[in-house]
Order: structure tokens, then C-alpha cells, then sequence
């Protein structure tokens, strides 16, 4: 059995930014596992622009975003292990992985960081009625084949879902000489961002079908067509007279990413129901100590340079879990979705440990339109404003992040230092009941 200081499973950009960080901090004993031929994750297979405009302030394709943490990686000398797969992990942090130049192989660590990032829903998790023929993909793995290997999924394409992997292979395959004929959604909303809207599909005029959804798909050996009908609103079944069929021979599925937690559940991780990723305190830190996690594992995110920001204290907590484990009470706020919010990211937080300032990650339910979003904390019968922001637009598909100030949440809950870890107090976010609403 060999042994690290921290091992960083996943290479992606959450993966990459932990470990850099984390090296930054005073870690030298570090080992990235990836299991793909190569560092970058997936963004090696988005060679279109539009990352890093907030990170490093530059226009960079997917590639060109990881090659600035590669070097980084390279650079500090940072152990990786490329093709391998992580099968186990322990509470106690030791893990199984293997390869095939070293076979099985047993890793102890002193700090785990999770970065394994997400999947992909398929067409076994939305139970479209028909038969099982060929040409029918996830985006995902259709930007990988044109991307990468080099090979067009179809010439008469289909898209279920308005997720930005799905946007943006709308334009990839038209600009490959594809027909993309539309692109339908089942909610009355896209869950991609507005750019990728306007960029990928109003300026290549594809259309976009709110409440829609495939009924059935033809085809025996290939698929030769699909029909697709308008949904009702309120419970979403298909509108039998709205029906209408169109031939295609390519099929692709955006219809939602959901993080990779075998190996969280394996570690007896607590799973948040609603990310479906692992519950984390402010230093990223999982219910299992010295086990941290960062990036869609945790949580899916819109941009990339967030993934970066948020691992970025996973890597640096890490890293100070290794060096030193004192420990001292301290208060425990568990955060709250309140009206219009769908989560928030991190779960808990403990003000007292915290650092300076803290970012809040939060997806709202529906489109909002002019209105505020509320911070309040205290008990449940005794809330106290903190702090709130005005936001002139609010979607599903967009990520809200607030940043807190440490001050700011101990005035708020004005308890002192020898105060129980548990307290019942909650930070909650919410969307103030009033002004303009837009549902469609």
C-alpha cells in the first residue's frame, strides 16, 4: 500500500484546481487519479469558446481553459495516475483503484478530495415509449465523437432537452453540415443559459418548443423518426391532439446531468436529495471527515470558472486538514432554500471556522423577474435579516451565487464562543414574496 498526503480523484477543472490549490497551501504529497488517457476531464472535449471570462478574464475554448491548470499540475510536479479507475473508498480514506500496467492497486490518504463530476441522464431514466434502434445519444457522447474521435452521430438530428451540452450541440452539428430540426423542451423554460440560447439556436435559426416532449421513437436498425407532442403545464402528460410526427436519423438526449456519488455512497457520504450530490460544510469538508468534495460532484454548475472558485477551497481546506487537525467547538448553521429557491450550496456552515467570506450557489425553481433575494438567520421563530440582493433576472438554468461576509453572519446570530455545536440555527435564502413573476 502506498500513501499521499491528499488524493484528488477526477482531473477535470474541479479535480485540477483542488490540487493546485492544495499544493499551493503546503502540500507536496499529492495524487490526481484520472480514469479517461489524459488530464482535463471534459473539458477537453468542449472546443467551443466562452470559458474563463470571469476566472481569468479571457475568451478560452474548453482545452484551452485545462491547459492553464495542467501546467500548473506539471509545473509543481504533482503526482497523476491517467487511466484508472477508482472501484472503492473507505470512510477511513483508503482507496481501491486499479490499472493495467499495475494492476490492483491500495492508496492511503490523509485528505480525500472528491471531483469526479457528473453523468448524464439516458433514455432508460425518462422512459420513452418505442423501439431500441441505433442513433440515439447523449450530447455529451455526441461531442465527444465529433470532438475527439472524429465522427458525426447523424445528418437529421432531433434534440430532447435545452441543457447547454444540448444547445451547444445544436450549432456544433449544423456547423458539421447536420440538419438540426428542432430542439424541444419539456419545461416552459430552457435549463441552459440565455447565451447559449441566442448563440447556438436563434442565430442559426433552429427552433426551440417549450412543453414538448417525445412520445415515441421509430426505427428498427436506425432511427427513422420520432413524435413528439405538447405537454400539459401543471402535470406534464403529452396532449394526445398536439401530436405530430418528423423523420430524423439521429436522436440526442440533454435531459439532465446528475453528479457521479457511487464512491461518495461507498464512503458513507450523506447525499443531499435534491443535488443528488454529497452534503458539504463551508471548507467543502463531507459529512466523512478529511473527505472533501467540489464541482458537479457536489452539485451541477452553468460555468466553469465557479467549478475553479469553489475547488479552489476545497484543495486549500484540504490541505489544512493535512497540516494540522486542531479542533475547537464551534456553532453550526445549517443553510435553508426558501420560497422560489431549489438549494444551497454549501449545506452547513460554521461561522466561527469559516474564512473571510463565503460564496452561496443556489438555483431558483422558476424564471423571476425584478425581485430580491433575502438572507436571514437566526432560529426558526427568530430570523434576522443580513443581507440582501436585488436581481433583475432569475432562471433555472442560470447559477445565483451571493458572497457573505464571516462578520456579517456572527452579528447576525450574536453567540459566543462556547456555544454549543448544534444550536438549531439556520441561514435561509429565499425570493421576497412580491413583484413581477414570469412563468413562461
Amino acid at each position: 500500500m502506498v500513501g499521499y498526503d491528499i488524493v484528488v480523484i477526477g482531473s477535470g477543472p474541479a479535480g485540477l484546481a483542488a490540487a493546485a490549490s492544495a499544493y499551493k497551501e503546503g502540500v507536496k504529497s499529492i495524487l490526481i487519479i484520472e480514469r479517461d488517457r489524459e488530464l482535463g476531464g471534459i473539458l477537453q472535449q468542449c472546443i467551443h469558446n466562452g470559458f474563463g471570462l470571469f476566472y481569468f478574464t479571457q475568451d478560452l475554448t474548453g482545452p484551452e481553459y485545462a491547459t492553464r491548470f495542467i501546467e500548473k499540475v506539471k509545473e509543481n510536479g504533482i503526482s497523476y495516475k491517467l487511466n484508472t479507475m477508482v472501484l472503492d473508498i473507505t470512510s477511513e480514506r483508503k482507496i481501491i483503484a486499479i490499472n493495467k500496467e499495475e494492476g490492483l492497486l491500495e492508496i492511503q490518504a490523509k485528505a480525500v478530495i472528491l471531483a469526479m463530476g457528473c453523468r448524464e441522464r439516458t433514455r432508460g431514466s425518462i422512459n420513452i415509449s418505442g423501439t431500441r434502434p441505433a442513433g440515439i445519444f447523449t450530447a455529451g457522447m455526441a461531442q465527444r465523437f465529433v470532438n475527439m474521435e472524429g465522427y458525426m452521430p447523424g445528418k437529421e438530428v432531433v434534440i430532447l432537452g435545452s441543457g447547454d451540452i444540448g444547445l451547444i450541440m445544436a450549432r456544433r452539428l449544423t456547423l458539421e453540415g447536420a440538419n438540426v430540426k428542432m430542439v424541444l423542451e419539456l419545461l416552459p423554460y430552457s435549463s441552459g443559459l440565455t447565451r447559449n440560447i441566442v448563440q447556438c439556436l436563434q442565430d442559426y435559426n433552429i427552433p426551440l418548443y417549450f412543453n414538448h416532449t417525445i412520445t415515441k421513437i421509430y426505427g428498427r436498425d436506425r432511427v427513422t423518426g420520432i413524435s413528439f407532442a405538447e405537454v400539459d403545464i401543471k402535470d406534464k402528460r403529452p396532449i394526445a391532439e398536439t401530436e405530430k410526427e418528423v423523420a430524423c436519423d439521429t436522436l440526442l438526449l440533454a435531459v439532465g446531468l446528475i453528479p457521479e456519488n457511487e464512491l461518495s455512497k461507498k464512503a458513507g457520504i450523506e447525499i443531499d436529495p435534491i443535488t443528488n450530490g454529497p452534503v458539504v460544510n463551508d471548507r467543502m469538508e463531507t459529512s466523512v471527515e478529511g473527505i472533501f468534495a467540489s464541482g458537479n460532484v457536489v452539485h451541477v454548475h452553468d460555468l466553469v470558472d465557479n467549478v475553479s472558485k469553489e475547488s479552489e477551497v476545497a484543495g486549500r481546506n484540504a490541505a489544512k486538514y493535512v497540516l494540522s487537525h486542531k479542533k475547537f467547538p464551534s456553532i453550526k448553521v445549517k443553510t435553508v432554500a426558501g420560497h422560489g429557491v431549489l438549494y444551497v450550496v454549501p449545506q452547513i456552515i460554521h461561522p466561527q471556522k469559516m474564512e473571510e467570506e463565503i460564496t452561496l450557489y443556489l438555483r431558483v425553481k422558476d424564471i423571476f423577474k425584478d425581485q430580491r433575494l433575502m438572507i436571514t438567520i437566526g432560529t426558526e421563530q427568530n430570523p434576522k435579516p443580513i443581507h440582501s440582493i436585488k436581481r433583475l433576472i432569475m432562471a433555472p438554468g442560470e447559477m445565483q451565487t451571493i458572497n457573505l461576509k464571516r462578520e456579517h453572519i456572527l452579528k447576525g446570530i450574536h453567540v459566543n464562543d462556547a456555544a454549543g455545536i448544534d444550536t438549531g440555527l439556520k441561514l435561509t435564502v429565499y425570493i421576497e414574496a412580491k413583484g413581477e413573476r414570469k412563468d413562461e
